[in-house]
């Protein structure tokens, strides 16, 4: 049985380059609500969703409390427990209440920053294989940097909620 609603359809929205988070002409995507939880055992529900779906490193934490970025990889985030709001895209990107069942997936260099969450909040992030994390914070000099590792992030083997059919393979063509 699968743990995805079905239909699910993300929301897409494409942030611009404000000149210190370089953001992504790829849109961000937010599937809102898309994900069944095991009440039990929501962390595991989208651990192996993530995984089934070949995206891997996950982790379980929240979204850190200061604004930045990912150059070199792009970034899975769902949500198991609380809810969080959360600027994605840098200071002119745009607030979003995200909570369980949602899956939020950034294209490498998009900005995010929490501003509160539950205590309870839980988010699990995972990443395409061949890929290495760094965490980027929102300077001149990074920003530059930036300019030339994100055209070099592949392209991910599948969506990491709806799998190789996915809208983000219709949509980050």
């Amino acid at each position: 049985m699968s743990v995805v609603c079905d239909k699910a359809e993300p929301l897409a929205i494409v942030f611009e380059d404000d000149g210190l988070v370089p953001n992504n002409a790829l849109p961000f995507l937010v599937y809102q609500g898309a994900v069944t939880l095991d009440p039990k055992r929501p962390e595991e529900t989208i651990e192996n969703l993530f995984e089934a779906n070949g995206w891997g490193g996950t982790w379980r934490n929240g979204v850190y409390d200061y604004l930045h970025y990912h150059a070199t990889v792009h970034e899975a985030l769902g949500v198991a427990r609380g809810s969080a709001r959360v600027r994605f895209g840098g200071d002119n990107g745009r607030e979003l209440e995200i909570k369980p069942g949602d899956v939020a997936i950034l294209p490498a260099g998009t900005g995010h920053q929490c501003f509160r969450a539950s205590r309870d909040f839980c988010v699990i992030g995972a990443y395409p294989p061949g890929s290495k994390m760094e965490i980027t914070r929102a300077t001149a000099e990074n920003h530059a940097r930036a300019m030339t590792t994100i055209p070099k992030v592949a392209m991910p083997p599948a969506d990491p909620v709806t799998g190789k059919d996915g809208a983000l393979m219709r949509l980050w063509r």
